[in-house]
């Protein structure tokens, strides 16, 4: 895919983690293009989620796209127990303690593609000297930690400036959203250059998760 296409990754972190193996398979009919795996060490963010067995238990259940978002303080130094895991897509934080070159150089280097994240209040300029170094730029659209907050519309201005600067230096990178995307905020994402959209409680735990994911898809 490229950044063309719209992509839809569903967020593990709001499935049934009492069954994941059916929670995955359920999105895979349902039309999800990746699944996105959030990855909290409860010191970067305030929250602790999961870590590379849950990688492994998501490559071993099927073979989706699996967009690896590493919101942990030194994705460095555990980095090579994800790519080992089975992520496709290893996507750090340029706020983190690390390397960021290197760190993006090991995960390219491993064959994988590479994802650069920010948080709302981390201005666009601190990953501009590494936009031709990344497959994806991650613009977090709620503070990261927790699933279910509010869509934060003035991360859209980032959005933007960020899909300019591809154009105009003629560079390849999707444009990820993620936190509070529904069909109306996906819209809304998608009409400011943004072309994957991570979207949780939105998807696993709607009514219908097929309609959920083509009215994200369509929106």
């Amino acid at each position: 895919m490229n950044f063309h296409d719209r992509v839809i990754a569903p967020s593990l972190l709001a499935a049934d983690f009492s069954n994941i193996g059916g929670e995955v398979a359920r999105a895979v009919a349902a039309g999800a293009d990746w699944m996105h795996l959030d990855v909290m060490d409860g010191h970067f963010v305030d929250n602790i989620s999961f870590g590379p067995a849950m990688v492994q238990t998501v490559d071993r259940a099927s073979d989706i796209f699996l967009d690896v978002h590493l919101m942990i303080s030194r994705p460095d130094h555990y980095l090579q127990r994800f790519i080992d895991a089975g992520s496709d897509l290893i996507t750090v934080h340029v706020e983190a303690d690390h390397d960021v070159a290197e760190t993006l150089r090991r995960i390219r280097a491993a064959g994988l593609q590479a994802g650069l994240a920010l948080n709302p209040a981390t201005p666009l300029a601190a990953v501009e000297p590494f936009l031709d170094q990344i497959d994806l730029l991650l613009c977090m659209t709620v503070v990261p930690g927790f699933g279910g907050q509010a869509f934060m519309p003035e991360v859209l201005e980032k959005v933007t400036a960020a899909a300019e600067i591809r154009q105009n230096k003629n560079l390849s990178f999707h444009i990820e959203v993620d936190g509070g995307i529904d069909d109306v905020t996906a819209a809304r994402s998608f009409a400011a250059g943004a072309n994957v959209m991570v979207a949780g409680s939105s998807t696993f735990r709607a009514p219908d998760m097929a309609a959920a994911i083509a009215a994200i898809r369509h929106a």
